[in-house]
């Protein structure tokens, strides 16, 4: 049924999204699909990297390490923005359809009250998209 699944990630805080992508390999051994990292890296230097080609590196090893890991097929894909908070529900719009994404899989946070006029970040993406997005609470 699923042949790409996306799996935003920050890998500045990969511990928060242990579920996330433990239920993205899951899902990925049930229908042997392909698991596509992605994140977004600011265009200025940052604590994590200090160019957007130093991040995709970091990003290209986590991915290989979960695929020696789970054993499956792997990929990374970033993009940099001047502004990666601000960006990044467009940024993972525009990544379902560069990678041919079928499925997207995110880590999100209980509902909280801000919720209503900030809205979480699957919220946007689930209704920009016409792919599947399934959120994995923590």
């Amino acid at each position: 049924m699923f042949k790409k699944i996306l799996v935003p990630v920050d890998l500045s805080h990969l511990d928060a999204l242990q579920p996330g992508l433990t239920a993205a390999a899951d899902l990925a051994r049930h229908y042997g699909a392909e698991v596509c990292y992605f994140g977004v890296t600011a265009t200025t230097p940052g604590t994590l990297a200090r160019t957007p080609q130093e991040y995709h590196g970091l990003l290209e090893a986590f991915a290989n390490e979960q695929a020696q890991v789970h054993g499956q097929t792997t990929s990374a894909h970033s993009t940099a923005s001047p502004d990666p908070v601000a960006d990044v529900d467009d940024a993972i719009v525009d990544a379902i359809a560069a990678v041919n994404a079928d499925l997207v899989v995110m880590a999100t946070h209980l509902p909280k009250h801000l919720d209503a006029v900030v809205p979480s970040h699957g919220t946007k993406v689930a209704s920009s998209t016409d792919v599947s997005v399934f959120l994995v609470r923590q």
